[in-house]
């Protein structure tokens, strides 16, 4: 448990600090509450053929369990999962449980928190989660390559008691890039990805498939939760003129569910939806990608259908599950910053292009650098992040999570919050967050190959005091 100090005189005013950490108590579990139900299985990554995208013909991969996505692991908060984990790769690699606060020797970075496991080798993750929501895991090990090959899952930890939708759907977005025999191309971190926003492939799934349907009724309430898998792609999907609402950001819920009105998905984030549909619904709504408006993508659709519609008396009224504790810290941005992190590129490198956060590129997870900044648990920091390139930049901070306050130094009030924020081209975004749990965490750019070229460091969160 961490103790947040808040002062002790009752006649002492706070200061601005007290003020910001008083606000933010119970706004998630300081620690995990297992109920002791363990459940037990085995993943093996390995490569096979499998008949995605249009079903037309098989796809060389790199699975989790034989499946692109990996299977989607189901757990009760409160639950505890342990994994079997073999490598039958021909590369070494690990699991990293995106998004999920988990002890930091479970976090799956090579050299900083466990050794790679070879191929051939096996290691067994035991993980229980603080936190319900939506969640994915991924390899750590040449990220740029193995997941761009399939190596992707979701583990969604319910609520203990689930709200009653009539669906709870996953959709994992994610893109290709495919060579002339409709296979992967297989050459990875190339000049080209390197210099622009990553690798962006020109064939879009959902779920493994280019023809992903959503069957609903008429009267029916859908949770529809949304991961963006891909390596560089910023997905913002467009639902027409259907009622959609946020409940959840990152897998943590929104203060109260707001009305759907896009959203930059970048690649990491997730996004749990409540989809209404009322008692006249019907026809086919088409769901579509405006990251670039002049370029819009199909992604899925939405058919309602008619048949076994509800009573008009029976249609879904219950609260949707939105009622996170999120601080507006509105005197955050009066506080100094903690540590400003600067963006850019540089030649050089294994690669011919590094990206580096603050002039150090961070190549092959060198467990052996010092840590870019040293915190101390159940504190408030504010962190600076400024782009001083004109590429994408979407930042991800393991083992904690933060709340937006500005972009460019305009307050944002998000009522959410984030393990993923997008950084555009020279813009500056601030990043207001408390510590809870200690040990030696990554920070870095969900573009894979911007990571991999370097945009990566590690974030020390020491013991409370």
């Amino acid at each position: 448990m961490v103790a947040i100090a808040l002062g002790t005189g009752a006649c002492r005013r706070r200061s601005p600090e007290e003020r910001l950490l008083r606000e933010f108590a119970g706004a998630y579990p300081t620690a995990a509450r297992p109920n002791g139900t363990i459940h037990e299985l085995d993943i093996v990554a390995a490569p096979t053929e499998l008949p995605l995208l249009d079903g037309s013909g098989k796809l060389r991969v790199w699975a989790y369990n034989g499946q692109v996505p990996g299977p989607t692991l189901r757990i009760r908060l409160g639950d505890t999962l342990r994994v079997r984990f073999t490598n039958r790769l021909p590369q070494p690699t690990t699991i990293h449980w995106h998004g999920v606060r988990v002890p930091n020797g479970m976090d799956g970075v090579p050299h900083l928190t466990q050794p790679p496991v070879e191929p051939g080798g096996t290691f067994v993750y035991e993980i229980t989660p603080k936190d319900a929501g939506t969640f994915w895991f991924h390899p750590h090990v040449r990220s740029s390559e193995q997941v761009e090959r399939g190596l992707y899952g979701v583990l969604i930890v319910d609520d203990e008691r689930p709200a009653p939708y009539d669906a709870d759907v996953v959709w994992v977005l994610d893109d290709w890039l495919l060579d002339e025999q409709r296979q992967i191309f297989g050459q990875f971190n190339t000049m080209h990805d390197l210099m622009h926003d990553g690798r962006w492939g020109n064939v879009i799934t959902v779920n493994g498939r280019t023809s992903e349907r959503l069957q609903a009724h008429p009267g029916d309430r859908i949770r529809l939760r949304l991961v963006n898998s891909a390596n560089g792609r910023i997905f913002k999907p467009d639902f027409g003129g259907l009622d959609v609402r946020i409940l959840a950001v990152d897998g943590l819920y929104l203060r109260e569910a707001i009305p759907y009105r896009g959203f930059e998905l970048a690649p990491g984030n997730r996004l749990d939806l409540d989809i209404r549909f009322g008692t006249a619904a019907s026809g086919l709504q088409p769901i579509v990608d405006r990251f670039y408006e002049q370029q819009t993508n199909h992604l899925a659709d939405i058919v309602v259908d008619g048949v076994g519609a509800r009573d008009p008396a029976s249609e879904r009224s219950f609260a949707p599950p939105a009622h996170g504790h999120v601080p507006a810290w509105r005197e955050a941005l009066a506080q100094p910053v903690t540590k400003q992190f600067r963006l850019n590129a540089r030649r050089g490198g294994e690669h011919g292009i590094e990206w580096t956060i603050n002039d150090a590129a961070f190549a092959g997870h060198d467990h052996a650098a010092p840590p870019a900044l040293t915190m101390r648990a159940g504190t408030f920091q504010r962190l600076q992040f400024t782009n001083l390139s004109y590429r994408l930049h979407p930042i991800h901070l393991h083992g904690m999570f933060f709340r937006l306050l500005a972009r460019n130094g305009v307050p944002v009030d998000e009522p959410f919050f984030r393990d993923t924020v997008l950084v555009h081209g020279q813009e500056t975004v601030d990043l207001g967050l408390v510590p809870l749990d200690a040990g030696r965490w990554m920070m870095h750019c969900h573009i894979l190959e911007h990571a991999e070229a370097g945009m990566m460091t590690t974030l020390e969160v020491l013991p409370p005091t």
